[in-house]
């Protein structure tokens, strides 16, 4: 091996090691998991993504086929298109060495070779294009490695990978653009498409862009592009597409989910006007710009070190690049400037749907391009006259004096020190450019490297400084506990059934945990399951779902056939470990079969089936009430084959209220009650005493919870707080002659009683529906994650099997061996017509399009193949 070789190889390994001692030695300061007592969970990665990484070791290791389906979100839903979005990347491989409780120590390392990664193909294709070489490449690689939008996102695991697939992928365009081989453009686009398809949805965008410079700048005369530019346009469109075949096995059934859950958000009109004053870009130029605020709604992060942008300045002013070069490259720089602040083109790199939370998820873009600009200029014998340095000391000068004077009294995320610190950055590279060489070119180099990697980690660790994280003891503590219990009820019960519980820590437990139930967040949950959940009384929003407030109705008709109920409060020693989020005085009435330290595992006798016999009338019913306790009564009577109006709820008067500081009313619902003193605390008192053992409810409109703290007898209430419909309150069962006194108490000067109202269940009513219902269940004689078998007996009256199984026409169904199409009950579940009688049912899921998608990508496949091997044989 020759010392160039070694040399190389040294430099590109340091160009991996640079970020992740970096990033290390901050994960280990600040104490995060393996190196202390925090973790790197926070937000999303926290509250989201950790719990996707344990349902994808789970079903690696355990159960494959859940790859395609799963119980675990929410009440079912497909996989393949949800995994593709956050789970396909193959570093994620590395978590199956990390078991549950201690996944955030994987996940931390996971994120420092992505940062690693990130250096290391930059440096790698600087290196090989010959555009830096040697130690130089650092002072590119490690901030391109620290951008301020990995820094910013490097809690969107997700979307990491994008950093180092970049580069490759313009590697290979210009390969391709330069009349060499198209395969490596080929091969890694088709890799992002399928690590990520809406990063690599970006960077196809951007290929177009970077081949348009890369032709006006590189190539000798504008005779070779009309010459040329049709052949060279035909190996681009045709490579793009080869590589959209290789990956259709992931695109095709990926669209199709899009068009039934998040595609169905995609805006339709576009407006080409500004979504902020664009001057507040320029605060984007200070190191460490970035803090919780800006998640939800900020400006882009593009920092990427003050030498690299005034490198990338410098580009337009250097006469070593040819003018067509250097114009067409403003024109791309003011477009993707422009696409950070006019919402249609904002929408257009977002694949038409605005981002929730995290805006300008693009702008990674942004910072390669300036990063690519400033090591074409910064070469080794580049340096700046006083004129020139002058000029960029005036540019400097006037934008941080503009947000020292206009700004950083108004923006949270920048402080003085801040601007003092960047401004220093700045006056040391611009004299840095200004130093004469004679012969010292190491110890220039040295410089240069030092002022990049001092500039974007300063940066990096103030940024990091401004979020809060998540304890390992938090999140492994009660991973820990949930795991127990989980794995206790499944020694007792391994069949098809769903698990309630009564605290949380996300609503992606399920995953976490690898049970069925009734709780999801995630960003491709399909509309019909919140609308649905809202309808009975849940909590949902856009992309969740979760099931705390259910009552005995609901128990039973979702199949929750066993609950998860928190000993000593949840809490051990002092600390809570399982947070409450749920008051469920029903529960009393069930059994407790089994116990962990922590939690009761109590059962559910009036859980119904994943699937059971029912009438047809339920495929008539409408929607048509606000009140989800009258939804409920509906459904569950119009499955028994009994009139809706037949209702399983009766409204409850209350014995007594008390008005504290607020105008007296005969009505509570609806009432918007005002405080009579603004200066003294206002309160409502409900009291009622049950006069039978049935459960009571109470529902409260979504508008309560910002306007009231609520107590039932003293305590307060424990709730899931986020939801946006009516919910429904399970206040007592059991409770007979006994006082449940209710209070609100104003946080604000008025409070709407929004949908306030109390109701009680006809148990016996109930109880009569229920026992028709349980006369036909479907015994499941063998399951899979994505298959069902069992047999049923149809009673007179029923003519339906009717499933929870959320309606998706990826479910195949055959009775008695004959293909079936299932019908879609209530909006959202699958229901089989069936005759009276025995029948065999098997119902198995595929997602839709995801045969014909394999069947492109095995033949793309095999046609490069081919192609490759006649292509040899010609040489």
């Amino acid at each position: 091996m020759t010392h160039t070789v070694r040399q190389r190889r040294l430099v590109l390994l340091i160009s991996f090691l640079l970020p992740v001692l970096i990033m290390g030695g901050y994960f280990a300061y600040r104490g995060m998991a393996p190196f202390g007592s925090s973790t790197v969970l926070t937000v999303d990665l926290g509250q989201q993504y950790v719990d996707f990484f344990a349902y994808l070791r789970s079903s690696l290791l355990h159960h494959p086929s859940s790859l395609l389906y799963s119980f675990s979100k929410g009440l079912g839903g497909e996989m393949w298109g949800t995994n593709a979005y956050y789970l396909w990347s193959p570093l994620n491989l590395l978590l199956l060495f990390f078991p549950a409780q201690h996944l955030a120590s994987g996940i931390a390392i996971l994120t420092l070779l992505k940062y690693g990664l990130a250096g290391l193909t930059m440096a790698w294709v600087l290196d090989r294009e010959k555009i830096q070489q040697g130690p130089r490449i650092w002072i590119f690689s490690t901030p391109y490695a620290l951008m301020g939008w990995m820094v910013a996102n490097q809690f969107n695991l997700l979307w990491l990978d994008v950093l180092f697939l970049l580069p490759l992928i313009i590697y290979g365009e210009r390969k391709l653009l330069f009349g060499r081989s198209p395969w490596t453009y080929t091969l890694w686009l088709a890799v992002a498409l399928i690590d990520n398809y809406y990063m690599a949805w970006m960077v196809a965008i951007f290929t177009i862009l970077f081949g348009i410079w890369t032709i006006a700048s590189e190539k000798t005369t504008w005779q070779w592009q009309w010459h040329a530019a049709g052949h060279t346009l035909g190996r681009y469109l045709g490579s793009s597409l080869l590589a959209g075949a290789i990956s259709a096995f992931v695109l095709l059934p990926t669209a199709y989910a899009l068009t039934q859950s998040k595609g169905t958000y995609t805006t339709t009109s576009w407006n080409w006007k500004l979504e902020y004053n664009p001057l507040k870009m320029l605060a984007k130029l200070v190191p460490g710009s970035f803090n919780f605020n800006q998640m939800p709604s900020g400006q882009p992060n593009i920092y990427v070190g003050m030498l690299i942008m005034l490198g990338a300045v410098l580009y337009f002013f250097n006469r070593r690049e040819k003018i067509a070069g250097r114009l067409t490259a403003g024109l791309i720089t003011l477009f993707l400037l422009a696409s950070f602040c006019i919402e249609a083109l904002d929408l257009f790199w977002h694949a038409g749907q605005f981002p929730v939370w995290y805006p300008y998820r693009f702008s990674y873009l942004f910072s390669f391009w300036c990063i690519w600009l400033a090591a074409r200029t910064l070469q080794p014998d580049f340096r700046i006259k006083w004129p020139t340095a002058l000029g960029l000391a005036v540019l400097v000068g006037s934008i941080f004096a503009y947000l020292m004077l206009k700004q950083v009294s108004h923006l949270s995320y920048i402080n003085r020190n801040q601007l003092l610190i960047g401004l220093g950055f700045a006056a040391i590279a611009i004299l840095a450019l200004l130093i004469p060489r004679y012969g010292n070119s190491r110890l220039y180099d040295l410089l240069l490297i030092l002022l990049a990697v001092c500039d974007v980690s300063t940066s990096a660790f103030t940024a990091l400084n401004n979020i809060s994280y998540v304890s390992q003891a938090e999140f492994g503590n009660y991973t820990k506990e949930l795991d127990k219990a989980v794995t206790k009820l499944k020694s007792l019960d391994s069949g098809l059934y769903r698990t309630g519980k009564t605290f949380m820590r996300t609503k992606d437990d399920p995953f976490q945990a690898d049970f069925n139930s009734g709780d999801h967040f995630g960003s491709t949950l399909e509309p019909a399951q919140p609308a649905f959940m809202g309808a009975i009384g849940q909590p949902d929003g856009d992309g969740f779902i979760t099931y705390t407030d259910g009552t005995q109705v609901t128990d039973s008709l979702l199949g929750f056939k066993y609950f998860l109920q928190e000993r000593h409060n949840g809490k051990q020693n002092g600390s809570t470990v399982l947070p409450q989020t749920s008051l469920r005085p029903d529960l009393k009435q069930q059994k407790t079969i089994a116990q962990t330290s922590m939690v009761n595992i109590k059962s559910n006798q009036a859980a119904l089936p994943i699937a059971f016999g029912a009438s047809s009338q339920v495929l008539n019913l409408t929607h048509n009430t606000l009140d989800p306790l009258a939804y409920q009564s509906q459904i569950f009577q119009s499955l028994a084959g009994r009139g809706v109006n037949q209702s399983l709820f009766l409204v409850q008067n209350f014995n007594h209220v008390t008005f504290g500081n607020v105008q007296s009313a005969v009505q509570i619902t609806g009432t918007t009650f005002k405080k009579r003193n603004l200066l003294t605390p206002a309160s409502i008192e409900l009291e009622f005493t049950p006069t039978t053992n049935n459960s009571y409810y109470l529902t409260l409109g979504a508008n309560v919870k910002n306007n009231a703290t609520i107590t039932i007898n003293g305590k307060a209430l424990t709730q899931y707080d986020t939801y946006r419909n009516t919910v429904t309150v399970n206040v007592a069962n059991h409770a007979k002659g006994k006082t449940i006194k209710i209070v609100f108490s104003l946080k604000n000067s008025t409070l709407w009683m929004q949908n306030v109202s109390l109701y009680m269940l006809n148990q016996k009513a109930f109880n009569a529906s229920l026992k028709t219902l349980k006369q036909s269940p479907l015994k499941v004689s063998s399951y899979a994650a994505n298959r069902i078998s069992g047999t049923v007996n149809l009673k007179a009256g029923q003519d339906l099997l009717m499933t929870t199984i959320p309606y998706d026409q990826g479910w195949h169904v055959k009775v008695d061996g004959k293909t079936v199409t299932p019908k879609k009950a209530l909006s959202t579940f699958m229901a089989i017509p069936m005759s009276t009688g025995k029948h065999k049912v098997s119902m198995y899921y595929i997602p839709p399009y995801l045969i014909l998608g394999t069947t492109i990508s095995l033949l793309a496949i095999g046609g490069s193949i081919w192609w490759l091997k006649k292509s040899r044989q010609k040489r």
